[in-house]
């Protein structure tokens, strides 16, 4: 035996250093990451939410292992989300990303006392505030149904005999004209869930359209947004972008749809990082 840590301190959280902090950590018990125990390192009147994971694992070398593994990483991902969403409705805490770890807890100490001010400010932030999510998707399908609804007309007589190639080439073309009447609806789509957000939010988001895994089963994702809502004002937030799904559907944008997920903990308005020594993903510690 060498006496080499084997563990590395996986930091789900970080929130101010109240009581309901730690009753946070009574809710969660094993319920994160590999198993472990959560438990709080405090440092300069904060509490960051941690748990001694293997370092084979969750280190670099090991979470790069992981990232080819989608049924370990999304384990993972839900560990993770659990431990976060367990604590945000005891307490107000900033989600870290995943798989941050630090060497040990003497590391995540210093990391606190070093960010106590970039922390302290964020978390003044988004106190009483909760994430919703809105995704805007194109719908073909729907824009073709719509359009031919519209036209309503009897096909030219010459359709009839219409040779093979010539019908293989309408058809290509009415797909195209579908995807563009698709693109266009949810683009305009967009426009109205930025403007009605804008009555509602203090903060918004534009992420990284879904693909490939991660992308839904029909349609395609042209707007990935998050948004930074009151908490009292949440759900006539939610209510009024589902109105807009349901006039998209009505007819006013046939080729798009809109998708509104949450309540969630900030996670998109607290990953930005201040530069400087502070808190390591999976690439250091």
């Amino acid at each position: 035996m060498n006496g080499q840590r084997t563990d590395v301190s996986y930091v789900y959280a970080v929130g101010r250093d109240t009581p309901a902090l730690g009753e946070a950590v009574g809710r969660i018990g094993t319920a994160g990451v590999a198993g472990a125990p959560v438990h709080v390192v405090r440092e300069a009147g904060l509490g960051a939410l941690v748990a001694d994971v293997p370092a084979d694992r969750y280190g670099e070398e090991g979470f790069r292992a992981q990232l080819e593994d989608l049924a370990a990483l999304e384990d993972t991902a839900r560990a993770h989300h659990d431990v976060v969403a367990a604590a945000f409705a005891t307490a107000v805490v900033l989600p870290m990303r995943l798989a941050t770890v630090h060497r040990d807890d003497e590391s995540v100490a210093r990391m606190l006392a070093e960010r106590a001010a970039w922390f302290e400010d964020r978390l003044a932030r988004v106190d009483g505030t909760l994430e919703w999510g809105v995704k805007v998707f194109t719908d073909a399908g729907r824009a073709r149904r719509s359009a031919s609804a519209e036209a309503a007309a009897p096909p030219a007589p010459a359709a009839a005999a219409e040779s093979p190639g010539r019908a293989y080439l309408r058809r290509r073309r009415a797909q195209r004209d579908d995807r563009d009447t698709a693109h266009r609806c949810a683009q305009a789509l967009t426009e109205r869930v930025l403007g009605t957000a804008g009555e509602f939010a203090v903060a918004g988001v534009s992420h990284r359209p879904h693909q490939g895994h991660f992308a839904p089963d029909s349609g395609e994702n042209v707007a990935n947004l998050a948004f930074l809502v009151p908490s009292a004002r949440g759900d006539a937030f939610c209510a009024a972008v589902r109105r807009l799904d349901a006039m998209a559907r009505e007819g006013e944008a046939p080729g798009a749809r809109v998708e509104v997920t949450g309540p969630w903990a900030p996670y998109s308005f607290a990953a930005a990082e201040p530069a400087g020594p502070g808190p390591k993903d999976a690439h250091g510690r």
